[in-house]
């Protein structure tokens, strides 16, 4: 299967070591991964803070460059932006008018894929892990759990790549990130990271699907003196 990779923001700018395991993950799977050179950003903080047109111009850029690509998939390491192409890209150019891209934006998402969605289906095949990982802690983020409805694949994966999945009561609670939530509202952001952490049970990593919450969740562990380990699942694989 041939994919395209987007690659998001936050994973270019501040996590560019998932970049990399998602290409090398992609290809132990027998994919062959390209990168659009021509993407942008998916427009989500645009969107999010109620800027539909600047939002719209964004999204359009990368739609373009994805669709041109040709890829049979297109995958994406953070169910945050994989949401907004699925969700609320056909919204999004259905509120500016642009019917046209609200079109060829429904028949993209039908072939866009969070990343450990395409890995844990039927689609492609992982080698079996050393059965020797570490024990880990996975955070389920919202976009991924709430929006396009995945909880049990990136599980099965860590399982599979021999991690000891330990319970943690917070695990399906929010972080408190949101984007553009943390800003406008910093002091709850906050509050909802710290009140999350404090049930963390004892582990050798916490692992989430979404890079975001894990820069959000590490920084306030930093921050209280609690410093933890932190990787993205495709780092883990």
């Amino acid at each position: 299967m041939r994919v395209s990779l987007l690659v998001t923001c936050v994973v270019d700018v501040l996590a560019p070591d998932a970049g990399v395991a998602t290409v090398r993950v992609l290809r132990a799977a027998g994919c062959e991964v390209s990168c659009p050179r021509d993407q942008t950003c998916c427009g989500q903080p645009a969107w999010n803070a109620g800027f539909a047109k600047e939002a719209a111009a964004v999204a359009r850029t990368t739609l373009a460059a994805l669709e041109a690509d040709g890829a049979e998939a297109v995958v994406v390491p953070a169910g945050s932006c994989a949401t907004m192409i699925r969700v609320f890209w056909p919204e999004l150019f259905e509120v500016v008018g642009d019917h046209d891209a609200a079109e060829r934006a429904r028949a993209l998402g039908q072939r866009t894929f969070e990343l450990s969605e395409l890995l844990g289906s039927d689609r492609v095949e992982l080698p079996p892990g050393d059965k020797t990982g570490p024990r880990v802690a996975y955070h389920h983020s919202c976009h991924l759990l709430r929006e396009l409805r995945v909880h049990d694949q990136p599980l099965a994966l860590l399982e599979a790549a021999g991690c000891e999945l330990v319970e943690w009561p917070a695990a399906e609670r929010c972080c408190g990130f949101g984007g553009t939530f943390s800003m406008k509202l910093p002091e709850t952001s906050v509050a909802m990271a710290d009140d999350k952490l404090e049930s963390l049970p004892d582990c050798d990593v916490v692992v989430s699907a979404d890079s975001s919450c894990l820069l959000h969740l590490r920084s306030r562990a930093a921050h209280e003196g609690r410093p933890i380990v932190t990787k993205h699942i495709a780092e883990m694989l």
